[in-house]
């Protein structure tokens, strides 16, 4: 239960940062910075659907780590390392192809590594993991 209201906490401190970031930008955006808000958007409402999951589940009385679950999240933390890799590796090679920042490649960067962690745990969420 507690590490719930964690969740919420951290995605209400993350919120608040981007507006922050919003408010002191002062209108100046780039087509890369809208990009970037919608990622955190939709990476801060994953995080709101996981922590309503694990208040539901506290109030049936579950436990709140299951086999399963740690299954799941050691898979998805193994591929979604793996797939940063690459992702870091290209970020490297197409570096001086592109104009922008060295701030916004490395935001970019760790925005895509929180994507590849949510489309890893939503293909072994839902697919399921195989019994080795």
């Amino acid at each position: 239960m507690k590490r719930a209201v964690i969740v919420f906490i951290v995605a209400i401190i993350v919120l608040a940062t981007t507006g922050l970031w919003i408010y002191s930008s002062s209108g100046n955006f780039k087509p890369f910075d809208l990009l970037t808000f919608g990622i955190i958007i939709l990476v801060v409402a994953f995080a709101v659907f996981i922590g309503i999951k694990r208040l539901t589940s506290a109030k049936r009385g579950e436990p709140a780590e299951d086999e399963l679950s740690k299954k799941v999240l050691l898979k998805t933390a193994a591929w979604s390392y793996y797939i940063s890799l690459y992702l870091w590796v290209a970020m490297l090679f197409i570096k001086d192809r592109v104009n922008l920042d060295t701030e916004e490649i490395i935001g970019a960067g760790i925005l895509g590594m929180a994507i590849s962690w949510v489309i890893c745990w939503l293909v072994f969420h839902f697919i399921g993991v195989r019994n080795e």
